[in-house]
């Protein structure tokens, strides 16, 4: 098993979170719960405050970029094999409806050959409370095998 998914599934999502954002502190800003973390899947859960808001009072356009980075890359880091590595290398957006709300980002990536070296794009889904989409994201992860 992957060294990632093993500290997960031992510190659970809580901790496990803190110890990512203390990895890469800019996270912190989303304050982010890495709910669900697989191969091939990853669940970050951004509840809504004030500070990752814009001037409509909706989450900012960044926050769920940011969101979507944190979802995609680490369903990256567990699905690649022992030893690859791998950076974002590109992130195409569209923002669907203002999030009012609690969001929930998805990284699907059950369909990504990760066993090959290259470009692979990663599709993100964010989604309100309610459930519906207010945010999709193709991030470009460049994968090179060791």
């Amino acid at each position: 098993m992957n060294q990632v998914l093993s500290m997960f599934n031992s510190a659970g999502p809580e901790a496990f979170s803190k110890m990512a954002c203390q990895m890469a502190p800019y996270f912190t800003t989303i304050n982010p719960l890495i709910a669900e973390l697989r191969q091939g899947g990853a669940t970050v859960k951004v509840p809504f405050c004030r500070e990752i808001t814009n001037h409509l009072g909706t989450v900012h356009a960044i926050a769920l970029c940011n969101a979507a980075e944190l979802a995609a890359g680490m369903m990256t880091n567990v699905s690649i094999p022992g030893g690859a590595r791998w950076i974002p290398k590109g992130m195409t957006v569209e923002y669907l409806a203002k999030a009012k709300s609690e969001v929930t980002a998805m990284a699907l990536g059950d369909e990504i050959d990760w066993n090959s070296e290259g470009d692979k794009l990663v599709p993100v889904e964010i989604r309100d409370s309610e459930g519906k989409t207010v945010f999709t994201a193709r991030i470009t992860m460049n994968v090179k095998l060791a």
